[in-house]
């Protein structure tokens, strides 16, 4: 009798409770955190990365997560201090990101724009990585470079509270203002 009491208990009565509570107080992380767009189509995760590579985009930190932001394979590359590969990789990464951002063979790259992130999904880059990306941006939009650093302003997130760590973008938070911005014609050069 015990079992049956406990398995009702454990099995039906606590997973629902919570599930109630966690829908009424916290719906929208409950359901993960999704963006939804004015038409009602699911643009992405709020705490998922997701692979921009076009010149008009921000552009995330890069993902060991399976082929590229693949929550199924979700995870670093477990490439340590000491690897050769892991030295080649990131070396590539500086010279194409110092390439692709017209920056000289010397300038300093933020960490976080050549290094994957322990889950591969991070959707967040530092504020220096997306003000190093606004002169290519803004190129390929034609948009004025203050007005995408007062967008980067606009999207950046504070750190967690009791957390080390430093203010961060959400880059489909941006990219997506982006595109709302240039479909209004806002943010385009006069």
């Amino acid at each position: 009798m015990a079992t049956l009491v406990l398995a009702a208990v454990c099995c039906g009565l606590y997973p629902l409770l919570v599930f109630d509570i966690a829908q009424t107080a916290f719906h929208q992380q409950a359901n993960g955190s999704l963006i939804v767009d004015a038409k009602g189509v699911v643009r992405g995760s709020r705490l998922l990365g997701q692979g921009f590579t076009a010149a008009g985009y921000f552009h995330p930190r890069p993902s060991a997560a399976g082929n590229g932001y693949d929550a199924v394979n979700s995870g670093g590359s477990n490439l340590g201090p000491s690897s050769r590969k892991l030295y080649d990789t990131i070396r590539e990464r500086v010279a194409a990101y110092r390439k692709e951002n017209g920056l000289a063979d010397s300038a300093s790259v933020p960490a976080d724009a050549v290094t994957a992130s322990g889950s591969g999904l991070d959707p967040h880059i530092s504020l220096r990585n997306g003000e190093l990306q606004c002169a290519r941006v803004a190129r390929a939009r034609g948009w004025n470079v203050e007005r995408l650093r007062e967008l980067i302003q606009q999207h950046t997130e504070g750190q967690h509270p009791g957390f080390p760590g430093e203010a961060r973008v959400n880059v489909l938070t941006l990219n997506l203002a982006l595109d709302s911005l240039t479909a209004s014609g806002e943010g385009v050069r006069p």
